[in-house]
Formats: structure tokens, sequence, C-alpha cells
């Protein structure tokens, strides 16, 4: 399987890919998950839909595959030496304008999600496994150093506090998630569960 992936992959350059995954993207923000078709993305990249369906099997990957081209820098090579330092710099990973148009977007994933096991599946195997196993490395730093227990219950749920912050902002607060705001919860909410 991951052969054939490979074999699909290597007749796309990465500029190539990288423009089309900016249409993608582009192409959500307009009109949302549901109304994305394939044959829209062919036509704004002009390319033809076999290619994509080569390339990318369908709609629900194309997608996944272009949100996690959004983050080329990986959480876990963010080495600062502290917990606290690498969460921060977590943060940094988007400006705060990229972040508010990234929250929106993944709101409307979110919801698609829902009804399109598709996509749900996608999401998990090419966004959220690959977050989790980043912070997984990031949070056996922190154990490693010393700064927290191995047994602390509160690892398990680290990556659903860093979600819920991110989406949560919009909901209760309605202003989008901020590097300030994200700053403040993990130094509040998230090592203090941590016990760091």
């Amino acid at each position: 399987m991951a052969e054939a992936a490979t074999a699909r992959r290597s007749r796309i350059t990465p500029e190539r890919e990288a423009e089309l995954y900016a249409a993608v993207l582009d192409l959500l923000r307009e009109v949302g998950y549901d109304a994305l078709t394939m044959d829209a993305v062919a036509a704004r990249t002009r390319s033809s839909k076999a290619t994509l369906y080569r390339q990318w099997g369908g709609k629900a990957e194309l997608v996944v595959k272009a949100l996690r081209h959004l983050k080329p820098l990986k959480f876990s090579d963010m080495d600062t030496g502290s917990l606290r330092g690498d969460f921060h710099a977590l943060a940094l990973r988007q400006d705060d304008c990229q972040m508010e148009q990234d929250s929106a977007l993944m709101r409307g994933l979110a919801m698609a999600a829902h009804g399109n096991p598709d996509l749900l599946k996608a999401f998990r195997e090419w966004l959220i496994e690959p977050e989790m196993e980043e912070l997984r490395r990031v949070l056996q730093r922190g154990v490693d150093r010393g700064e927290i227990r191995a047994d602390n219950p509160a690892i398990e749920y680290v990556m659903h506090m860093l979600i819920g912050a991110f989406a949560a902002r919009t909901m209760i607060d309605e202003l989008p998630p901020t590097q300030a705001f994200l700053h403040s919860y993990v130094d509040a909410v998230v090592l203090p569960a941590l016990g760091a």
C-alpha cells in the first residue's frame, strides 16, 4: 500500500504539489468541504481529475494532506530544552492571521467529518495520528528531563486540551485563537495539569 502511494505521488514535483494544496485550501475556505469537488480542484489547478485521483485517491485524502502540508515543521523537532518552551514554540508555528484562517477551516472540516466516514478516516490517518505521535515525543522529552511524571494521567489528555483551547476560543470568547492566548492557556492549564 505504501509502495503504491509512493508510486502515485512520484509524478508531481514538490512545487506543483504545494500549488495544488494551496488551491485546495483556498477552495475549502470559499465553498466548504461538502461543496468542494474534484472537478473544481481540477479546474482551479489546471490538472485532470484522473491525475488528482491517481495521486490522492479521493477528495478526503487530498483535503487532509493539504492541511498537513500547512504544518511543515514537526512539533517534536522544536526542542527548546523545556516543555514550556516546546509548547510555546508550538503556538509560534503560525502567525495570528493564519491561525484565525485555519481555525475557521478546521471547524468546518470537523463538522463535515461527522457525516463523512472517508474524511474522518483520512483525518485520523494523515493528521491526528501524526500529530499525536509528535506530541508523544515532546511529552517523552519532558519525562526524560524530569519535568513531568510518566504516570501523570493528564498526559493522555494533552491533545484534547490543546484542540479544545483552539476550538473553544471562538465559541466562548467570539475571538480567534492567537499566539498570546495559546501561551496563556498552556501556562494556566496544560502545564499545571502535567505538574510541570
